[in-house]
């Protein structure tokens, strides 16, 4: 059911019980795009151990660094070079990587696609917080405030209520911006 044809006061009554949690309580905290992490031409990535930008193929770079890169690119709003690195990632099917493969396609405003990718991280690891938060957000963006919502439930199911993915969503359902 769409939660979008009830008023205004039945959609925040059904918000009042939800206790909300300060950003950053979690791993999961979105980073803050420094500007050595930025900087790096499209496909390549900041190695801290050589301080310059490398490709993102090279050998000495593996997921981990691959995933924080992607991170970072992602929320400074550069899709092109994330999905760039993303590409030369070992493990493609990693959820961390479909995960933010959605994030992107939502953010470029292609929303079957991004709950696609969502659905995949999920079906690879059903207690991926954060593609829950993402998806949420996506649903959000989509009307389908329901989903969203039984998302924030899954999420506290899954022992995730104390982190940043949990506020986020709770936050964008409270009508709260945000740039995630």
């Amino acid at each position: 059911m769409r939660l979008t044809a009830l008023a205004p006061a039945c959609i925040s009554t059904l918000f009042l019980a939800l206790p909300v949690y300060a950003a950053g309580s979690d791993s999961s905290t979105p980073p803050k795009p420094t500007e050595t992490s930025t900087e790096c031409e499209d496909g390549m990535v900041y190695d801290e151990k050589t301080r310059t930008c490398i490709k993102s193929s090279a050998a000495l770079i593996d997921d981990d660094s691959r995933y924080a890169a992607v991170r970072e690119l992602a929320y400074a709003g550069r899709y092109d070079s994330a999905m760039m690195v993303m590409d030369t990632a070992r493990t493609p099917g990693d959820p961390r990587f479909l995960n933010y493969r959605g994030f992107v396609h939502r953010k470029q405003g292609d929303l079957d696609t991004a709950m696609a990718y969502y659905r995949r991280a999920l079906a690879a690891d059903p207690d991926h917080v954060l593609a829950r938060s993402y998806m949420g957000q996506g649903l959000i963006e989509q009307g389908d405030l329901a989903g969203a919502l039984g998302q924030l439930r899954e999420i506290a199911a899954r022992g995730g209520r104390d982190t940043w993915a949990y506020a986020a969503l709770e936050g964008a359902l409270r009508g709260m911006p945000t740039t995630y």
